[in-house]
């Protein structure tokens, strides 16, 4: 198996040339394996014709498991959805970035690739200075954790090349990723609703809707 280029990307902020070489692979349409604030992730650009598919073979992922989508700040995650709710915003001011996911109506306008559903979007911005540097060249990046799926997460950069191989253009090696996963939480509707526990306690969350 050919290992791909990790380049290093330590640093706050990261290096410029390894957030560039990242950004030029991401439009290129490949895998890039990058940092964040939970484990390795997986991502591509999800507006490139093709790149999601890759992601879902290389994870051997069915495709009717969406993909979340991690951005650079609110700015950008206001781009991709409509309908956004007094909580839900709350929580955004609240938590990011953090290790919160907000399930959100998407754009009818958002053409992007996420999986099967075209009706809503899973948006996070993490609390690592890697993948907000690549979201703020690259723009909003559909991801899923480095592991093939079903199995445990890759915790470094040696390990996610090792086991993806060619499959990737490049990683960006951050050093050892070993948090536990985000909190996702649906505000589609009118009242928040827990769909993962993960960092972020729902007592926490409940707490953020209402204003405490």
């Amino acid at each position: 198996m050919t290992v791909p280029k990790v380049v290093p990307a330590l640093g706050e902020p990261p290096p410029p040339e390894a957030i560039g070489e990242a950004a030029h692979a991401l439009k290129a349409g490949q895998l890039v394996a990058l940092p964040t604030d939970t484990v390795y992730g997986l991502a591509v650009d999800p507006f490139h014709t093709g790149a999601t598919d890759r992601l879902y073979a290389a994870k051997r992922r069915p495709r009717h498991v969406d993909l979340p989508v991690l951005v650079a700040d609110l700015e950008q995650a206001l781009a991709l959805v409509i309908g956004l709710t007094d909580a839900a915003r709350r929580l955004m001011e609240r938590f990011w970035p953090g290790a919160l996911t907000l399930v959100l109506p998407r754009r009818p306008d958002v053409q992007a690739d996420l999986g099967s559903d075209e009706a809503t979007v899973g948006v996070r911005c993490p609390d690592h200075a890697v993948p907000r540097a690549l979201c703020r060249v690259a723009g909003p990046l559909a991801t899923t954790s480095a592991n093939l799926h079903g199995q445990p997460p890759l915790t470094t950069a040696t390990e996610v090349a090792a086991t993806f191989g060619e499959a990737l253009g490049l990683v960006l090696d951050g050093g050892a990723c070993a948090r536990s996963p985000s909190t996702v939480v649906d505000c589609t509707g009118v009242e928040p609703r827990l769909l993962r526990e993960g960092r972020i306690p729902w007592a926490g969350v409940v707490a953020a809707t209402a204003g405490r």
